[in-house]
C-alpha cells in the first residue's frame, strides 16, 4: 500500500456529491462499505491487480451504497495505491463445504499488500490530479 497526498483529504461533502464526482472517473464504492465507512475504488491495470482507493468516513447520517439518493456527509481521507497477486487457477487442495458439498476452487491470494512498481504510483497519481482538476466544490 502506497499513501497519496491529495488535496481532497479532509474534504466534508454529502456522500451523493462524492459518488458523483468519483463515477466521472471510473471508481466504484467497493465491496467493503459498512453503514459508517467505504472505499472509491478504481482498478489501474487490465488484470484489476493494482487499485486506487479513496476512503470515505461518515460523518452524519449513514451510508446506503445500493441507493440512489442517501443523507450521509462524508469526510475523504488519504488516498492510495493497493495491489493484489492473486494464485492463478484452481486450488489442488479445495476445500470441500458441508453444505451442500459446494467445492471451494478460489485460492487465497499470494499477496494481498504486494509491493507496488512506479509506473503504478505515477498512473495513480494522475487519475488523482484528474480527479481534483475536476472536484466541484
Amino acid at each position: 500500500m502506497k499513501p497519496l497526498t491529495s488535496s481532497l483529504e479532509q474534504v466534508q461533502e454529502t456522500f451523493d456529491k462524492v459518488r458523483a464526482q468519483l463515477e466521472q472517473f471510473d471508481f466504484n464504492l467497493g465491496g467493503g462499505w459498512d453503514y459508517d465507512h467505504g472505499y472509491f475504488d478504481r482498478s489501474l491495470d487490465e488484470a484489476n491487480k493494482v487499485w486506487l482507493r479513496i476512503p470515505v468516513q461518515v460523518v452524519t447520517g449513514r451510508i446506503e451504497g445500493d441507493v440512489e439518493a442517501t443523507d450521509a456527509v462524508v469526510e475523504v481521507g488519504t488516498p492510495f495505491v493497493l495491489k493484489h497477486v492473486y494464485n492463478e487457477g484452481l486450488d489442488p487442495e479445495a476445500d470441500v463445504e458441508t453444505a451442500g458439498a459446494l467445492i471451494d476452487q478460489f485460492q487465497t491470494p499470494l499477496d494481498s499488500d504486494a509491493g507496488i512498481e512506479d509506473k503504478w504510483v505515477k498512473e495513480a497519481a494522475n487519475v488523482l490530479k484528474s480527479v481534483e482538476k475536476a472536484w466541484i466544490h
